[in-house]
């Protein structure tokens, strides 16, 4: 997806292999994603999160959001989206890249994905793993 755009900046590290980008808080060791920018940056130290994970919670998506915010392509199509616990460090909310056969604490992978023509999302998916 290197075409692509992000849909916001830091979201996740570049190459074969990307992390979703987090903060750490200096002063309690709080995890935040995504990693706080603007005045409060500096209270924060960039961590990268763990790429698989268990999923916590989901549901689909099967009409089109309000707008704004939502921005995705004019032709809506359903989409799942969910809670996903990586490791012990933060449950991360995402798109999820099917709709079909999940189930609460599957194992999970973060992958990025197109979301419009020209800009790119993370989302997870299944692994296969039991």
């Amino acid at each position: 997806m290197a075409e692509l755009e992000p849909v916001a900046a830091n979201l996740w590290t570049e190459g074969p292999q990307p992390c979703l980008i987090a903060g750490k808080r200096k002063s309690d060791g709080a995890v935040v994603f995504p990693l706080p920018t603007g005045g409060s940056a500096e209270q924060y130290e960039t961590v990268l999160l763990p790429r698989r994970g268990t999923l916590w919670s989901w549901t689909i998506q099967s009409f089109p959001p309000k707008s704004p915010p939502y921005s995705g392509p004019a032709e809506f199509v359903p989409f799942a989206v969910g809670y996903v616990q990586l490791g012990d460090v933060l449950i991360v909310e995402g798109r999820l890249t099917c709709v079909s056969g999940l189930k609460i604490g599957m194992d999970m992978a973060l992958e990025i994905v197109r979301f419009d023509a020209r800009r790119a999302t993370y989302a997870f998916a299944p692994t296969g793993a039991a």
